[in-house]
């Protein structure tokens, strides 16, 4: 069975109160562990909104109607990342990372994820040409976000310890990786 169709749209600043409440949001809230207060998101998303930050932001659309957030970046941009992987798997040069949320309650268990997550990974490929990898570190615990990699096609590519998001989360962590 196919994914559904996601569309990706860049995100606005004026989106921001959506994504404070999807930060909110219990679940979201429960594996981003992100201050969702105005002044934080402002703070964390605004320089890659105005393009002052590697980082690209986008809304998961389905339907015309926004369902989730997914970032993309190139993980040799943030040096301390590099540094924290390297020693759970290898970090080809230009690989790219997403992070990625649902936070429409409404939207999780029908395939948006998984959709929004390989809409990204093909953006990614294509804004960096020279990117041919994008690895996605997960919480070993949160089983929904690693089935939905595995769904848009990553593979299982290396297990370590990460420092968790939450810091009530061990450090395990599963690695995934989509290759181009």
């Amino acid at each position: 069975m196919g994914l559904p169709p996601v569309e990706l749209r860049p995100l606005r600043r004026a989106d921001l109160p959506l994504v404070c409440r999807w930060l909110a949001e219990p679940l979201v809230a429960r594996w981003w562990h992100h201050d969702s207060s105005p002044e934080a998101v402002e703070r964390d998303f605004g320089p890659s909104i105005d393009g002052d930050d590697v980082t690209a932001l986008y809304l998961g659309m389905h339907d015309g109607e926004p369902f989730g957030l997914v970032q993309v970046y190139p993980i040799e941009a943030y040096p301390e990342y590099v540094a924290e992987l390297a020693p759970v798997c290898p970090v080809p040069p230009g690989s790219l990372s997403i992070d990625y949320l649902v936070g429409e309650p409404e939207a999780r268990g029908r395939g948006l994820g998984a959709g929004m997550i390989a809409a990204a990974v093909a953006r990614g490929f294509a804004d960096h040409p020279d990117a041919s990898d994008v690895l996605v570190p997960v919480a070993v615990g949160n089983t929904a976000s690693w089935r939905a990699l595995l769904r848009a096609g990553a593979t299982w590519y290396a297990e370590g310890e990460l420092e968790p998001d939450n810091p009530v989360d061990p450090p395990d962590h599963v690695v995934h990786r989509f290759v181009r």
